[in-house]
């Protein structure tokens, strides 16, 4: 038997697989710990997105049921080649998405920037600035639409009294102004989101930055460019890209001032699924436009971040 430091060579090799095995059981308990989450998130989030994939292949109406079978890829052939709401809905959406992301960012910043100065009262401002974001879909719903009611909304008096108008108007029930009437509402709900997070990056930029910018001579307007823009450009990147997500999503505000009319004017994509599998009852088309919409999402966020470059930094 061979010595090493007077130790045998057996109970070395034994002390060293004994290690190894405590070494990887003590390589599984981070895992064991983890699993209980990991459990809940597929239960909840993989589980339903499975179940979207599934129907969509589906022929699934609950109105009909004896005609529940496997279609393969047929709802997704009548959705481009038939559906004649699908591109006007799309359309909808696109203009929605662009027009309530653009000016909730713009307004969004604005607002952030005068919340960062110094002024007596700044903390009560910034939490009267938080309240339309705290507030349910619904209730912001039920508020604008008594609003924007013709006979005792508070936006027709208000005009009427200006002059701006000669007679209360149907905001909801125009298809000249219903679209706009919702943008405004739910750029009143959106701003604060963008407020709230462009102000906590305003705060962790150092103040060297803007003393640099005040001996170079740089005005108000070159600093913000060269010096406050690129310090926001990660928070910029993800908040927009995450309430694109959202506002493509958006169906609760919609749903209840107009329900997707008149004549469709406020269709956007998702309120068309939600009419079909709500009221249609027609689970399968409705999950294979939701696939569809999902796909339109995914590639969206990827060229996002691409043409952002924000992987790079």
């Amino acid at each position: 038997m061979s010595y090493s430091q007077g130790v045998p060579e057996t109970t070395v090799n034994n002390n060293k697989v004994v290690h190894k095995k405590k070494m990887k059981k003590e390589n599984w308990i981070p895992y064991l710990f983890i699993l209980p989450s990991f459990l809940i998130i597929v239960g909840f989030l993989f589980y339903p997105i499975a179940t979207v994939f599934y129907y969509s292949l589906q022929n699934y109406d609950l109105s009909a049921p004896y005609y529940n079978s496997f279609a393969g890829f047929d709802n997704f052939v009548k959705i481009f080649t038939e559906d004649k709401m699908f591109i006007p809905s799309l359309l909808n959406s696109l203009k929605w998405v662009v027009s309530e992301v653009g000016l909730q960012l713009t307004c969004g910043m604005i607002l952030a920037l005068l919340l960062n100065q110094t002024f007596k009262f700044r903390g009560l401002a910034r939490a009267v600035a938080f309240i339309p974001w705290a507030i349910s879909g619904v209730l912001a719903s039920v508020m604008w639409s008594m609003m924007l009611n013709e006979h005792m909304g508070v936006i027709n008096d208000i005009l009427l009294k200006l002059g701006l108008i000669n007679e209360p108007m149907a905001f909801l029930a125009s298809t000249s102004t219903a679209f706009g009437a919702v943008v405004i509402a739910e750029l009143w709900r959106g701003i604060p989101f963008f407020a709230i997070t462009l102000l906590a990056s305003l705060q962790s930029i150092p103040n060297e930055l803007y003393e640099a910018a005040r001996v170079d001579g740089a005005s108000r307007w070159k600093t913000f460019i060269f010096v406050t823009l690129p310090q926001l450009k990660n928070t910029i990147v993800l908040t927009t890209l995450l309430r694109v997500v959202w506002e493509f999503n958006n169906v609760d505000l919609i749903f209840n001032l107009t329900g997707g009319g008149p004549a469709h004017s406020t269709t956007t994509l998702t309120m068309y699924i939600a009419d079909l599998a709500v009221h249609g009852s027609d689970f399968g088309y409705g999950s294979a436009l939701t696939v569809v919409s999902f796909g339109i999402l995914l590639i969206f966020a990827i060229l996002y971040l691409k043409l952002s470059r924000y992987e790079k930094e």
